[in-house]
This record gives C-alpha cells, sequence and structure tokens, in this order.
C-alpha cells in the first residue's frame, strides 16, 4: 500500500468514486496544484489536497466539455470527501475549492479542450494539461513570494519554452493588471528564464 502522501490522496480519489458508484451517481472536477502535478507525472513532492479548479456541467456525444465553477461542490461528492476524510484520517479540508477563486479573473483560453480525464468508479477527475499548469503556476508565484515559491519551484518543473513563457505572462498580466503585479512577473520570468537556461 502507497503511503506516500499523493498515494494516500490518489487511494482517496478511488474511495470516493467508489461510493458516488455506490449511490450511482457520476460526477467530474477538475484539478490543478501538486495533486494534479504528480498525477501527471511532472513532480514528486509531497502535497496535502486536492485543489479543485472546476466541476464538469457537461460532456456531449463530440466530446465537448462544459465547466462550472466549483462550489459548492454536489451534495454527494461533499458527502464522500467527509467520509473518506474520517475513514482515511486526511485533512477535513483534504480535497476544497479554494482555487476556484480563479474563476473571479478567467481560466486560460481552451483550458477545457486539453484536460487529461481519470476516473475512478464514479469520479471523473480531469487534469489540468501541462500547458495550462504553465500559466496558473507562472500567476501563482507572482501572487505568492515569486521566484521564492514552492509554484516557481512546480513552474520550472513545467519546464516552459520562450513562446509558453511569453504566452502565461501576457495571460498573467490580464489577471491582474496593476504595475505593482506586472514588475513582479517580470521577476519571475527573468528567474524562469535563468534557471531553465
Amino acid at each position: 500500500m502507497d503511503a506516500s502522501p499523493i498515494g494516500m490522496l490518489e487511494r482517496g480519489l478511488a474511495a470516493v468514486g467508489d461510493l458516488l458508484a455506490a449511490e450511482g451517481v457520476e460526477i467530474g472536477i477538475v484539478v490543478v496544484g501538486g495533486t494534479a502535478l504528480n498525477l501527471l507525472g511532472i513532480v514528486q513532492r509531497t502535497t496535502n489536497d486536492v485543489d479543485v479548479l472546476a466541476i464538469l456541467q457537461r460532456r456531449d456525444d463530440s466530446g465537448e466539455v462544459t465547466l462550472a465553477q466549483p462550489d459548492p461542490l454536489p451534495e454527494p461528492l461533499r458527502r464522500a470527501i467527509v467520509r473518506v476524510a474520517r475513514d482515511f484520517q486526511l485533512l477535513e479540508n483534504w480535497m476544497n475549492t479554494v482555487v476556484g477563486l480563479q474563476w473571479q479573473t478567467g481560466l486560460p483560453a481552451g483550458l477545457e479542450r486539453r484536460l487529461h480525464w481519470v476516473r475512478y468508479g464514479g469520479l471523473r477527475v480531469g487534469l489540468v494539461a501541462r500547458y495550462d499548469l504553465i500559466f496558473l503556476k507562472l500567476y501563482a508565484a507572482a501572487d505568492s513570494g515569486g521566484p521564492s515559491s514552492v509554484h516557481f519551484q512546480d513552474l520550472l518543473a513545467l519546464r516552459p519554452n520562450e513562446r509558453e513563457l511569453q504566452a502565461a505572462v501576457a495571460w498573467a498580466r490580464e489577471q491582474d493588471p496593476t504595475p505593482e503585479f506586472s514588475t513582479i512577473v517580470e521577476q519571475v520570468m527573468t528567474h524562469a528564464r535563468e534557471r531553465l537556461g
């Protein structure tokens, strides 16, 4: 049994999926942060929570996905999260929607088309793609400590090229157009270029 934090979280996701399946319910969520990075194989680092960016509102026959803000989570999912937290001795907020605040300023265009889906019983988990994680991690690094933050380390692990960095910088500036934030974004980008060579 994998006792690592990501192993426990993945077991937690599987248990939530089992509980939903037992109710005959299927729910889709979109996940970012350390859990997405670990499950995509980009990093191997400790993380204690699952950051839910969105819920799957609809997926049509052509595969087109419509996302919605995650808060509040559907009631069957909330019940399953609470039960799994108790059964697996996870943090009470081991699955949370704090990152859903990103909806207030916007998501990278086309994010929903690039999701990687994983199924755990009645739970479908959309992992945000590497390209979109570059945008979100650059923004998070600028928003929380710059090059000293874990978000900056995650950005480096994503190995963005110059074109991807430029696109991420343009998007980050749209999120917060203040001159102060633009300066921090530039500092993050300069440090990233230096570290990425």
